[in-house]
């Protein structure tokens, strides 16, 4: 089972991807298009064009792990107007995950502590 700690950081890629890349297509959209370190342990998310697939790739200290949710009826996204690259949170990932858009990008509080 996957339990990620809870200072995660999760970075949704904005545009649509073809659901038969794997490892090295990945992680070339991550270094190039996302200008993020593949390699930092952070999540990487990325949707097919039809919003049904989303797979997840991450770096646990000995190797690249890629694990995917493809749904059987319905869409992870309603359209691809709205959507753009950010980073969100694990909270933000599980909406996703469970089929639930956020509407709002920011948050109104925090329970982290600031440093």
């Amino acid at each position: 089972m996957f339990f990620p700690e809870a200072r995660v950081r999760v970075y949704l890629y904005g545009r649509p991807v073809d659901a038969r890349k794997s490892y090295d297509g990945l992680y070339a959209i991550i270094r190039q298009h996302m200008e993020q370190d593949p390699i930092s342990g952070h999540l990487f998310c990325f949707i097919n064009r039809r919003a049904t697939q989303v797979k997840v790739m991450y770096w646990d200290r000995s190797g690249f792990c890629l694990w995917s949710k493809r749904l059987e009826r319905g869409r992870f996204l309603s359209t691809w107007d709205a959507v753009q690259s950010r980073e969100t949170d694990w909270t933000g990932l599980k909406m996703l995950l469970e089929g639930i858009e956020p509407k709002r990008l920011k948050k109104r509080y925090s329970h982290l502590p600031v440093e």
